[in-house]
């Protein structure tokens, strides 16, 4: 067996472990967020959303065929999705940062690498 065989399947095990972990972690930030805000969220979090959505239709390189999907708990905008360049996610982020309320930013976005 060689060494590239050999490390496939680790580096798959290593990536579902951080997919799980990610997912895990988001489920107990909206656990807290519904501990402290209910079941309506935090005040300020869909209009947070909102403007970051707004915010990313000011910029024809974020439209489809990217994927991006934006949720905010407690203040905290979570990007999800993928796009085609790494430029793209780094973009995206800027601009989620850019809206007003924002405290922090998670970025998940993948990259397709279809360009």
């Amino acid at each position: 067996m060689t060494y590239s065989t050999m490390t496939k399947p680790r580096l798959l095990v290593d990536w579902a472990a951080a997919v799980i972990a990610t997912g895990a972690l988001s489920g107990c930030m909206t656990y807290s967020a519904y501990r402290k805000c209910g079941f309506d969220g935090c005040p300020g979090d869909a209009t947070i959303t909102n403007e970051v959505r707004a915010l990313f239709n000011q910029h024809p390189v974020l439209e489809p065929p990217n994927i991006i999907d934006v949720q905010t708990v407690n203040h905290v905008v979570y990007l999800n999705g993928l796009v085609d360049t790494d430029l793209e996610r780094q973009l995206a982020e800027s601009v989620a940062r850019e809206a007003q309320g924002v405290t922090q930013v998670i970025n998940s976005i993948g990259i397709s690498g279809n360009r």
